[in-house]
C-alpha cells in the first residue's frame, strides 16, 4: 500500500484559515523569562557545558556551584548557578531555596 503525503495550501482550507494563521502569528512570543539575568555569555557557556557533559550537565553545574559556595567563592557560585538555571530552572531554584544559599 502506497502512502501519499501532500501539503495543504491555505487556498484549499476554510476561507477564514488565513485570518486564523495571521492571528496565531501575532500571538507568538518569546518564552524566555524577561526577569532572568541570563546573558549570551552564560548561554554559550551553558551550551558548551552541555556538549561536554550531556544530559547530566545541569547536575554537574549544580555540583560546581555547591563546591564554589563552600569554597567561599561567591562569584563562581553565581556563575555556576546561572549556568544551572540556563540548563534546568527547577534544579537552580532548588539550589537557591533549599540548597546552599537561601533566596
Amino acid at each position: 500500500m502506497t502512502i501519499h503525503i501532500a501539503a495543504v495550501s491555505t487556498a484549499s482550507c476554510s476561507p477564514i484559515a488565513p485570518a486564523l494563521i495571521e492571528r496565531a502569528v501575532e500571538l507568538v512570543a518569546n518564552d524566555n523569562d524577561a526577569a532572568s539575568p541570563s546573558t549570551d555569555q552564560a548561554l554559550h557557556a551553558a551550551l558548551r557545558h552541555f556538549s561536554e557533559h550531556g544530559l547530566g550537565a545541569a547536575r554537574e553545574a549544580r555540583t560546581k556551584a555547591e563546591e564554589a559556595f563552600f569554597a567561599g567563592d561567591l562569584e563562581a557560585y553565581d556563575w555556576w548557578l546561572e549556568i544551572t538555571r540556563t540548563l534546568d530552572r527547577r534544579l537552580a531554584a532548588n539550589l537557591q531555596t533549599g540548597g546552599v544559599r537561601g533566596a
